[in-house]
């Protein structure tokens, strides 16, 4: 396909991403959002996103004069061919997703929208959303996609131009052959499928891969009791041609900007439709139980009893490779042993020390989150905690306890200096 014009409505993790790599695939590119002080960084060329290659893009797609960034997202729809709603959509009060921001968009922009023009759902939306949408723009001469983004934070970019599949939904199937033409360049399967078909697989796959995780951490509980290891079980299933490799670590908890609200939207779409889904149901319940038996494993280390007790946690946004602390498993089991009673310091790579963490003060180095602490608790994989200088730890803790509930650094490595090392999924005998 040669060379588009599209407009990309909103510059958050999403949409970012959407906009630079539509323009490094060779298509012209506004994107647009209300955040005055947000544009003016990203036209200095400053990225916010903790997103390897990220800034690169957006640097080469200024340059070549393929990308641009605006506070007014309406007027260049007037010559736009695509317009990627790549906007919010948080958890509502019962699990639903709330479409505001969507909504106040599209009503902008309908009478501006040139005949042919296709507007395409990027955004996590509701089952029926781009069939909704099109019913409110009431424009016979403008088709609405669903084009669902499979981005993992930390290889966002890397997902885009190098994806497992490309999804593209619609009624209409002209507008779907041009949506999957902007990929044309991607090495990837185009899948054409009708717009309700398209929301479900983004809903599907993310409360699959919660599943997976929360049946993996009822794996690891049950290894601790037994005197198996989980990561020879989870190596063992990963040998396994029908069960695929990724999503087998047992962990805090699963969390994040996406599996939390997308797994309530899933329900909460079911539950319109008369539907229980009640494995997911138990997937969510289980995060919560794992996540509880971290903080009672840090109870236990401290005595029965963590009230008054110096915690110093290594790691709080919900994975490594992102800034990202929205729903994180790490906050989650603070918030417990603050409930206790627990004094928490905190140390994370993507967080400065200013970063406001309710019930935590975050330092600057990890050994300032360990200095003095009865137990130390490693919650995020960042691989820079493998690597740390553990005689250097224990030097400054007041008792060398690690409750590693990522199994991220080696048991004996940690024994050698002195650590009492308590892992996740491993015998309790």
């Amino acid at each position: 396909m040669d060379s588009a014009r599209i407009v990309v409505v909103g510059c958050g993790y999403v949409g970012l991403t959407t906009g630079a790599c539509l323009a490094r695939l060779g298509h012209d590119v506004t994107c647009g959002d209300v955040d005055g002080e947000k544009i003016s960084r990203l036209r200095r060329g400053e990225v916010d996103l903790r997103e390897p290659g990220l800034g690169e893009l957006l640097a080469e797609g200024v340059a070549a004069g393929r990308l641009r960034f605006t506070e007014d997202s309406a007027q260049p729809v007037t010559g736009a061919e695509f317009v990627f709603l790549c906007l919010p959509t948080p958890r509502g009060v019962e699990g639903e997703a709330d479409l505001s921001a969507v909504d106040s968009v599209v009503g902008d922009i309908r009478a501006l929208l040139p005949p042919g023009a296709v507007v395409v759902a990027k955004s996590t939306v509701p089952v029926g959303t781009a069939r909704r949408l099109a019913r409110s723009l009431a424009r016979e001469d403008v088709a609405v996609v669903s084009n669902p983004e499979f981005l993992r934070e930390g290889r966002a970019v890397e997902d885009f131009l190098h994806p497992d599949r490309i999804v593209v939904g619609a009624d209409d199937q002209r507008a779907a052959e041009r949506v999957a033409g902007l990929y044309a360049s991607v090495q990837a399967r185009a899948e054409l499928v009708d717009s309700v078909s398209a929301e479900v697989v983004k809903y599907a796959s993310n409360g699959y891969l919660a599943t997976k995780l929360s049946y993996v951490n009822d794996l690891a509980e049950l290894c601790e009791h037994t005197g198996a290891d989980v990561e020879a079980v989870t190596e063992g299933m990963k040998r396994d041609h029908r069960v695929a490799p990724s999503f087998l670590s047992a962990g805090p908890g699963w969390g994040g900007s996406c599996l939390p609200k997308d797994t309530a939207a899933l329900l909460h779409t079911a539950a319109s439709h008369g539907v229980e889904m009640p494995l997911l149901r138990a997937a969510i319940r289980a995060n919560g139980h794992h996540q509880a038996r971290v903080a009672d494993k840090v109870v236990e280390c401290c005595g029965g009893d963590v009230s008054g007790a110096r915690v110093g946690l290594l790691g709080l946004t919900f994975k490594a490779h992102t800034g990202d602390l929205r729903d994180s498993p790490a906050l989650a089991v603070a918030r417990l042993l603050a409930e206790r009673g627990a004094q928490l310091r905190g140390y994370d790579p993507a967080c400065a020390e200013r970063v406001a963490v309710e019930g935590v003060r975050c330092v600057a180095d990890p050994r300032l989150a360990a200095e003095n602490a009865d137990v130390l608790v490693l919650l995020t994989d960042w691989p820079e905690f493998a690597e740390l200088d553990w005689e250097q730890v224990a030097a400054v803790i007041r008792t060398p306890v690690l409750v590693d509930a990522r199994n991220q650094v080696d048991p004996r490595e940690v024994a050698r200096a002195g650590f009492a090392w308590r892992g996740t999924g491993r015998s309790l005998r």
